[in-house]
Parts: structure tokens; C-alpha cells; sequence
């Protein structure tokens, strides 16, 4: 039996490891996807304290080293049931089991879908929510990205570096990400942004080959002819496998203060999951060092 079972190797729950080692305890961190989580999908990360410049990949990497080097154990492992409310908590995955007192749930949030025609039929084919990842097999193509804030600011301006040319599909007249972002990208001449502008309808059939957009003031409807439609309109929990257990807000958030206690003992909530006002790499990592302050001392108070 571990002391405590993370959930999650971004930067919140690798954070949350490195001090329960230092901490004198015995952590297990389980991870669905890659070790970084959201960071490992970010092209520049520039607001980290004391790191000027560095990629998402960089910086994931460095925590990955970091934690591993202390011993701690890190499994690609995807939970896929828990048992929360009892002295010793469970966690299944298609491995196996695992048992601790204490468990930090730092599964960060989902991307948001568009729910437009066409997305579901087309993902994969043209359809992606991670430019990074997916941006170079559209070198010299025409594409679109959808969203406002500073991922699809940031999505846009790679993407430009890339392809022939990017349209920015936006809800709004303004956007929501940061100024520098947005002058950086304004200045662009091979990006068109479409404001006051949502999905309509991404086309195809084997592959997209167009995206309908249609202006939310006039009604009008635009057929862009682009082969690749990037989502970036935010994130979403994804906290259905907690439900019933962990109470959560009406958006899904699991409740927790800036303690990350959740309303079982032994069951803290760190990151993005959480209901916060800010989700940000530096809010993450400073969850995960109050998350595995709290979790120890619980589980110090059960040999009390």
C-alpha cells in the first residue's frame, strides 16, 4: 500500500510528488495520457517565475526528471474507477489496484468540443484540439483555429509559422487573450480573423476540406476552404468518474478550497480540476505543494 496515489503527472501532480518524497512519504502517480499534461502541448511557456523562455515539452520534462530522480513512482496507467469515501482509499485501473490513506486528484480539465456538425466524424481526419501536436501535417496548407483566448492566440501565431494561412475564427470583437499576443498576431499577414464569427459546420467527407462559419450579428454564412479545424475554446472538467463521491460546483469543478480539502477526508483536489478563479502552470505547481502538505499531515494525524 502507497501513502498517497496521485492522480495526474502534469505540473500539479508531479509538484504534489516532489514534496510528499521530501515529505518522508511513499507517493504513486498515475497518469492517463503523457507525463505534463497541458504544458506538454504548449509551443512557448513564458510566464513561469524565474524561466524567461522555455517549451511547454522543456518544462514538463524537467519536472518529470526532477520527481523520478527522488524515486517516486509513475505509472501509465489510466484510473478508470475509485472508492473514496473509506479509511483506505482504492484506485482501478486495467493494471490493476491501488490502495493509499490519501489521494490528490490532479487530473487537470479536457478541452472543450465545439458540438458542431461534423466535428465528432472528423476528428482525427482534420479535425484537432492540439496545434502543437498535430500543426505539422498541415504544413503549407490553409487552416482555421477556433477560439479567443491566449491557447488559441498562441495556437494561431505556431500555426502561422507553418502553414499558408490561418484563419482565426473568433465569437467576440475583441479578444480574451493577452495584448502581447495579440499585437504579436495582428501583425501576422498571412492570419484573417473572422470576429463576432462561430462554427457552423465542418464539411468533408473522407477529410475536412471546408469549415461554414456564420457572423453572429448578420446571420451571413462563410464557407472557408481549409483542410485542418483547430479547437481551442477552452477547457472542461473531467470529473464524471468522481461523481457521487467528491462534491462538485455546477460546472463540474470538484469543490475545494485553497486548502484543496474536498468534503472526504483524505481526498484533496489540486489544479485545474479544482474550483479556482485562476488556471495557470504556477497556480497548478503551488496546489500541488499545499495538496501534499495537507495529504501528510493526514496521514501523520492517522498514527497520532
Amino acid at each position: 500500500m502507497y501513502d498517497m496515489i496521485i492522480l495526474g503527472a502534469g505540473p500539479c501532480g508531479l509538484t504534489a510528488a516532489l514534496y510528499a518524497k521530501r515529505y518522508g512519504l511513499n507517493p504513486l502517480v498515475l497518469e492517463r495520457n503523457i507525463y505534463g499534461g497541458q504544458i506538454a502541448n504548449t509551443p512557448e511557456v513564458e510566464n513561469y517565475p524565474g524561466i524567461k523562455h522555455i517549451s511547454g515539452v522543456e518544462l514538463a520534462m524537467a519536472l518529470y526528471d526532477q520527481v523520478t530522480a527522488l524515486g517516486v513512482e509513475i505509472k501509465l496507467e489510466a484510473p478508470v474507477s475509485c472508492r473514496l469515501d473509506t479509511p483506505v482509499k482504492e484506485v482501478r485501473t486495467q493494471q490493476g489496484a491501488y490502495e493509499a490513506p490519501a489521494v490528490i486528484i490532479a487530473n487537470g480539465a479536457r478541452r472543450r468540443k465545439l458540438g458542431c456538425p461534423g466535428e465528432d466524424r472528423l476528428t482525427g481526419l482534420g479535425v484537432s484540439y492540439c496545434a502543437t501536436c498535430d500543426g505539422s501535417f498541415f504544413r503549407e496548407q490553409e487552416v482555421a483555429i477556433v477560439g479567443g483566448g491566449n491557447t488559441a492566440l498562441e495556437d494561431a501565431l505556431f500555426l502561422a509559422n507553418i502553414c499558408r494561412k490561418v484563419h482565426l475564427i473568433h465569437r467576440r470583437d475583441q479578444f480574451r487573450g493577452n495584448k502581447i499576443l495579440s499585437d504579436a498576431l495582428l501583425r501576422r499577414e498571412n492570419i484573417q480573423v473572422h470576429y463576432d464569427s462561430v462554427p457552423e459546420e465542418i464539411g468533408g467527407e473522407e477529410r475536412v476540406d471546408r469549415l461554414t462559419i456564420r457572423n453572429v450579428k448578420t446571420g451571413d454564412t462563410t464557407d472557408l476552404p481549409v483542410t485542418g479545424v483547430f479547437v481551442a475554446i477552452g477547457l472542461e472538467p473531467d470529473n464524471e468518474m468522481f461523481a457521487g463521491q467528491v462534491e462538485t460546483d455546477r460546472a463540474g469543478y470538484l469543490l475545494a478550497g485553497e486548502d484543496c480539502k474536498t468534503n472526504l477526508e483524505g481526498v484533496f483536489a489540486a489544479g485545474d480540476t479544482r474550483t479556482k478563479a485562476l488556471r495557470q502552470i504556477v497556480t497548478a505547481a503551488a496546489d500541488g505543494a499545499v495538496a501534499a502538505f495537507e495529504a501528510a499531515n493526514y496521514i501523520n494525524s492517522l498514527n497520532e
